[in-house]
C-alpha cells in the first residue's frame, strides 16, 4: 500500500542559481531544441529532393540531362541581366537572324529590296526602316550591338523600355531619312544598311544626358574620357566624313541618328511623350467603353494611368 510520506521526507531538489553556467545550459536547451529540429528538417527535405532529382535523372538520356543543364543555364543568365539588356536581346536577335538571311543565296534579291536604303531604289519606305535592322557583314553588326549592349542598362533606365524601342525605331527612320537627303543633294546615290544610325542616338543621349560620364575603350582599358568629349569627337568625325566624301561609313546616317538622340532627350520627350495623355485616354475609351475613363471614387472623365 502506497501511503504519502510525511512532510519531513520531502527531497526538495536545488535549483540552479540564475548566474551559473548550469542555469544558462538548462535554459537555453529549451531555445535551442526547435533551432536544432527545424534545421534536420529543413536538411532531411534537401537530402529528399536530392535523392528524388538523382533517381529522374538517372532515368534520362545523356542528351536529355544536356538538354537540362542548357536550359536551367539559360534561365540563370536571363535573370542576371538587367531590363535594358533584356529589352535589347530581342532587337539583337532580329538583326542575327537577318544577318543569316543575307547568307542564303535566294534570298539576295529580296534582301537587296528591301534591307538596304537606296534613294534610287523603286521602294524607298519600307526600307527606311528594315535597313536599321541589316547588316552584311559580322563585324559590323557585332560592333553595332556590342555599343548597343553596353549602353542599353542607362537609356531604358533613363527612358523606360516602351520609350527606348519607340526612339530607336524612330531614331533609325531619321537617320535614313537623313542619309536620304544627303545622298539625292550630292548625287552619290548608293545602298546602306546597318543599325549603326539608331545606335547613334541611343550613344548621342546618355552622352548629352550625362556629359560627365567616364568611358573607355575596350582594347585600351587605361585610356578613359568623358561622354560629353566622345560625342563631340564622334561628332566631328562623322562630319568630316560626310564633307570629304568618305564612303566607308553612311556618315550622314550617323549625324541624323546623334542630333535625333541629342533632341529627343533635350526637348522630345516634353514635346512628345508627356503629351500622350490624349493618345493613351481615347485608347481607354475605345478599350472601356462603358467606363468613360472613370474610377471609382473620382469624377467622371478623369483619367489616371501610371506616368
Amino acid at each position: 500500500f502506497l501511503s504519502s510520506p510525511p512532510s519531513g521526507c520531502i527531497t526538495r531538489l536545488p535549483l540552479p542559481e540564475p548566474g551559473s553556467a548550469r542555469g544558462f545550459f538548462l535554459a537555453s536547451g529549451c531555445f535551442l531544441t526547435p533551432f536544432q529540429f527545424t534545421g534536420c528538417s529543413f536538411g532531411a527535405a534537401a537530402i529528399l529532393q536530392y535523392e528524388s532529382l538523382k533517381s529522374r535523372l538517372q532515368t534520362l538520356s545523356s542528351f536529355q540531362r544536356q538538354l537540362i543543364l542548357l536550359v536551367s543555364m539559360v534561365d540563370d543568365f536571363w535573370n542576371s541581366l538587367t531590363e535594358g539588356q533584356k529589352t535589347v536581346t530581342g532587337i539583337i536577335a532580329l538583326n542575327a537572324a537577318v544577318l543569316c538571311c543575307w547568307r542564303i543565296p535566294s534570298m539576295q534579291r529580296s534582301m537587296l529590296k528591301y534591307f538596304t536604303s537606296n534613294p534610287a531604289s523603286k521602294t524607298r519606305c519600307l526600307p527606311m526602316a528594315l535597313s536599321s535592322f541589316s547588316h552584311y557583314s559580322i563585324i559590323h553588326m557585332v560592333a553595332n550591338m556590342y555599343v548597343l549592349w553596353i549602353f542599353s542598362s542607362g537609356i531604358v533606365s533613363l527612358l523606360g523600355k516602351e520609350q527606348f524601342l519607340a526612339v530607336y525605331l524612330s531614331a533609325g527612320v531619321v537617320s535614313t531619312m537623313v542619309s536620304y537627303t544627303c545622298k539625292a543633294a550630292t548625287g552619290r546615290l548608293y545602298p546602306s544598311l546597318g543599325a549603326s544610325g539608331a545606335v547613334m542616338a541611343v550613344l548621342a543621349a546618355i552622352c548629352s544626358k550625362m556629359p560627365e560620364a567616364k568611358l573607355g575603350i575596350i582594347f585600351l582599358p587605361m585610356v578613359t574620357f568623358t561622354a560629353g568629349t566622345a560625342l563631340k569627337a564622334l561628332v566631328a568625325i562623322d562630319t568630316a566624313g560626310l564633307l570629304l566624301g568618305w564612303r566607308l561609313f553612311d556618315h550622314a546616317a550617323h549625324l541624323g541618328g546623334a542630333l535625333f538622340g541629342v533632341w529627343y532627350v533635350a526637348y522630345g520627350h516634353k514635346l512628345i511623350w508627356r503629351k500622350r495623355e490624349p493618345l493613351v485616354k481615347l485608347w481607354h475609351d475605345i478599350r472601356s467603353p462603358g467606363s468613360r475613363g472613370s474610377r471609382p471614387g473620382r469624377g467622371p472623365g478623369v483619367f489616371w494611368y501610371a506616368v
